[in-house]
């Protein structure tokens, strides 16, 4: 499998124009830059959101058995510092996927070839990079969550006025989606053809509003909060994308639509 991609925000991007974002196998990743996704995710999930109990992580990195089988995407400002990171951990014959262990599914539900499956997991935004209370640790705005999704984002940048990009980038969860660019990136180029993600139902919804579409496939669980398990099926999630907004599904596929 391919291990690097590096690509994602720059000066001349609209929609992510603050932030860059990498993609790296675990076992090609710069330790230090592993050390500082760790360590991020520690604030978030032991010291902010008492998902786990800090104290089984005496050294304030969070890390798990799953982490040496992933793809790991960092978002950076342009200045280098460390704002966001997921994960897709793939398959691994005669293993379950994590959120298997704390989410049932629906009686029926079959599961694809485990080959063609990967686990979007442990996304998370720094604190200082949500604008207001109330914003998720997901990097989605409170303002966001409340009015949902801004339908005029479907002109290409030459067409759209300064102030009209401002005001997109401004109520955009910009963050969340340049790292999910990047892990369908990595999915198409690796014949990665699902995902399943335990998440909020308000994050699926978000998601959903941008053409990004995930499936329940189970109850609600309390898996780190209360959250469900979906599936997202990449050939029809790319048609929902062009059907809902085609200069975004362009983005999201093509990083040179934009340069």
């Amino acid at each position: 499998m391919h291990s690097e991609h590096k690509d994602g925000g720059s000066r001349h991007d609209p929609l992510v124009p603050h932030f860059t974002f990498s993609g790296q196998m675990h076992a090609a990743m710069d330790p230090a830059l592993l050390m500082e996704i760790f360590r991020l995710r520690y604030e978030v999930y032991c010291l902010e959101c008492h998902f786990l109990n800090p104290h089984d992580y005496e050294h304030g990195f969070e890390t798990d058995r799953f982490d040496t089988r992933a793809f790991h995407v960092a978002s950076h400002t342009l200045e280098g510092l460390l704002v966001g990171s997921i994960r897709l951990v793939l398959a691994e014959k005669n293993e379950q996927f994590l959120f298997q262990k704390y989410c049932p599914t629906f009686n029926g539900f079959t599961f694809p070839p485990s080959d063609q499956c990967a686990e979007i997991s442990r996304l998370i935004v720094h604190a200082d990079y949500r604008r207001r209370a109330g914003d998720s640790f997901q990097g989605v705005t409170k303002k966001f969550q409340e009015r949902g999704y801004i339908h005029n984002l479907d002109r290409p940048a030459a067409n759209i006025r300064h102030g009209e990009i401002e005001k997109r980038r401004s109520n955009t969860p910009q963050i969340l989606l340049g790292m999910y660019r990047e892990i369908y990136r990595f999915s198409r180029r690796n014949g990665i053809r699902y995902w399943f993600a335990a998440m909020e139902r308000s994050l699926a919804r978000i998601l959903s509003s941008f053409g990004v579409n995930f499936t329940p496939i189970g109850p609600q669980a309390d898996y780190y909060g209360e959250v469900m398990p979906y599936v997202a099926n990449l050939d029809e999630l790319e048609n929902g994308l062009f059907k809902v907004n085609p200069f975004l599904a362009q983005w999201f596929i093509e990083a040179s639509y934009l340069h």
